[in-house]
């Protein structure tokens, strides 16, 4: 399966996803197939996981279906902060500003997830400055809600 055949099913998640941090970049048929150029899809098992709590890693992902949860350890043990279900976005918070990760992030059932790393990022910028500026400007819609919500700010990622 092409990145590009399939970009679509990510897209028709995203639009269909209505939680109040949904993402939500206004982007045309094209541009959803060049973004499938920078995207890079693969499954997880229930169970594996995705993001480590104060890992470095900057890596955005995109769920096309399943669902993930967030949760961080403290002194006391784990707490859930969230959980995301298909067409969310998760990652944002250590992709833009570089800190660790706020929290761990594992599939809770099997699930396809589209990852975007800073270097492909970066080379959209080059490449397709209008597109990459669309998904910024999403992504920052989708942190500004996650940090207005008390219950949800510290699962910004």
């Amino acid at each position: 399966m092409s990145n590009a055949a399939s970009i679509h099913d990510l897209a028709r998640s995203l639009a269909q996803n209505t939680s109040h941090d949904a993402f939500a970049p206004a982007l045309s048929a094209q541009q959803w197939d060049t973004l499938g150029n920078y995207l890079q899809p693969f499954d997880l098992a229930a169970g594996e996981r995705l993001i480590d709590q104060d890992g470095t890693d900057r890596t955005l992902f995109f769920l096309e279906h399943g669902a993930l949860s967030v949760h961080a350890l403290n002194s006391r043990g784990q707490v859930r902060l969230a959980i995301l279900s298909a067409g969310s976005v998760v990652g944002e918070g250590a992709f833009f500003s570089r800190l660790p990760r706020a929290a761990n992030v594992q599939a809770t059932g099997a699930c396809r997830v589209w990852r975007l790393t800073p270097i492909r990022f970066t080379e959209m910028t080059q490449r397709q400055p209008d597109l990459a500026l669309a998904l910024a400007l999403a992504l920052g819609a989708v942190v500004a809600r996650r940090l207005g919500d008390k219950a949800k700010r510290i699962a910004v990622t």
